[in-house]
């Protein structure tokens, strides 16, 4: 049966993302009986404005996604649509290759226009969506801190700040990740225990500290909100980029913040420490995010010698 289009625009408000309607088109569909529904459209942009401050809290991760969803936006050859499809996804992924970017930040970028595309289907603002397919990701070097490494580059920060010493002391003892230190308030924190309540996967967990990580954290100023409080990302990321550059590892590209996350991490593993607990005590979603320390675990191999040893001996 044949059927005509009618469009109707919305209007709306754009609280977010400067020069952004959170409006959106309507297009009616007739039949010769009448209307038969209606379809709206939308664009990744007005969607996160509907959306971002609900879906991520403010941060560095939703500085990235604001960005990963712009480019997106800009990329897409028609950027209003009422279902976003199978082509358009490979179309997506296609110009993000030819820009250089590798699988694994193809995969960050996909995640946010995942969750953010879910929301939009769950709230009727979208009628369909693909299969979001994960590239695959080569298996990278994970880079840690050697003992004399750490030595170096904290006894720089200690010379800069003591503040900034107590932090990095504390986030390669917890594991935590940088924001998530900064966030701490005191009642997050016990004399053995620090909880972390705002957290990538949004879920809160707790570690038990060290004596030094304990330390770190009760020498803080108890007149801040907590214990890392009067610490500024910006500068703290700043001035280890500088000492890092006086110790020598000006060139490691590997040697930032969160170096300090991995090398917490490979020392547990190094240590003795079955995967599955290491996954608790650093938050991960899925257990494929801390198989990337298993190899650092080869000692426990070593079990497997004298089992073959044995066999061969009895072998003609």
């Amino acid at each position: 049966m044949d059927s005509v289009e009618c469009a109707q625009m919305g209007s709306g408000v754009s609280p977010n993302m400067a020069g952004v309607s959170t409006g959106y088109s309507a297009r009616y569909q007739y039949s010769l009986s009448g209307p038969i529904g209606l379809v709206k459209e939308t664009s990744l942009k007005i969607l996160f404005a509907r959306y971002g401050d609900i879906l991520w809290m403010a941060g560095s991760h939703k500085y990235n996604v604001t960005n990963f969803i712009g480019e997106l936006h800009d990329l897409l050859p028609e950027p209003v649509f009422s279902a976003f499809t199978e082509e358009m996804f490979d179309d997506l992924v296609g110009k993000l290759r030819k820009r250089g970017n590798s699988n694994a930040t193809i995969n960050r970028k996909v995640a946010a226009l995942s969750k953010l595309l879910r929301k939009a289907l769950k709230m009727g603002d979208v009628v369909s969506l693909p299969e979001f397919r994960r590239q695959k990701e080569k298996a990278g070097r994970i880079r840690f801190l050697e003992p004399a490494e750490e030595e170096l580059m904290f006894s720089e920060l200690r010379a800069v700040s003591q503040s900034y010493y107590r932090l990095s002391i504390f986030l390669v003892d917890s594991g935590a990740r940088l924001n998530e230190g900064l966030g701490l308030r005191w009642n997050d924190v016990s004399a053995t225990r620090a909880t972390f309540w705002v957290t990538k996967s949004g879920r809160s967990r707790s570690v038990p500290l060290t004596k030094r990580a304990a330390l770190a954290l009760s020498s803080g100023d108890r007149r801040q909100l907590g214990p890392f409080s009067d610490i500024s990302e910006q500068k703290y990321r700043s001035t280890w980029n500088a000492v890092k550059e006086r110790v020598g590892l000006g060139a490691d590209k590997d040697v930032v913040p969160h170096i300090l996350r991995h090398t917490c991490a490979s020392r547990l593993v190094q240590g003795g420490i079955d995967i599955r607990r290491v996954q608790m005590w650093l938050g991960h979603q899925t257990l494929s995010m801390t198989m990337r320390y298993a190899h650092l675990a080869s000692h426990d191999l070593d079990m497997c010698v004298p089992v073959l040893e044995r066999m061969s001996e009895t072998t003609p």
